[in-house]
């Protein structure tokens, strides 16, 4: 007795319905576990294909969510407000007086760059994520089948061997009435 391994056989054993009432994804992932082919998706092709533009948005993310970012900035910040106070005009010629109008604008500039810049890495990421997720499904799918020919399996083997057992027995027992035959 095999273990039927085809898409509907496994939506009946694994998910307990029936392969027609399965939604796309859940038919595609028991379509791939039935497979004995690895391929790749169109979504893993595209995420193993970074342009320079998502790897550069990767970048911008990584190092604007890092604390040595927030640092050097308000190092930065704060340098630029200090040259450009009452205090600093000893040393160097202001370039941007308070209110810091400039400093605003730059500010601004970078938050609208960098705001995008980071989303699209994000975005990346999520889809990354949600490879990561269906490979996961796919592969506890998988070991799921392979538990279930185990359990079969050993099912057939404690059927054999309770078989072996009873035919032990049956033959114990002729042979026990045939010693006390031969006794009499």
């Amino acid at each position: 007795m095999n273990l039927d391994t085809s898409p509907k056989a496994l939506a009946e054993d694994l998910l307990g319905r029936p392969y027609e009432e399965l939604d796309a994804e859940e038919q595609r992932v028991l379509e791939r576990v039935t497979c004995s082919d690895i391929e790749l998706d169109p979504d893993e092709e595209q995420a193993g294909k970074a342009s320079l533009g998502d790897r550069l948005a990767d970048r911008v993310a990584a190092v604007g969510g890092s604390w040595g970012f927030i640092i050097v900035f308000v190092v930065i910040l704060a340098s630029w407000m200090l040259l450009n106070s009452p205090m600093g005009q000893r040393w160097v010629a202001t370039w941007d007086e308070y209110p810091y109008v400039f400093l605003n604008l730059m500010l601004s500039t970078i938050a609208a760059l960098q705001a995008p810049v980071i989303m699209m890495s994000q975005n990346r990421q999520a889809r990354k994520d949600r490879i990561t997720n269906r490979h996961d499904y796919e592969v506890n799918l998988r070991t799921t089948v392979e538990l279930l020919r185990l359990h079969r399996k050993m099912d057939r083997l404690f059927n054999k061997l309770g078989q072996l057992e009873a035919n032990a027995q049956a033959q114990a027992a002729i042979d026990a009435n045939e010693t006390s035959g031969t006794s009499r």
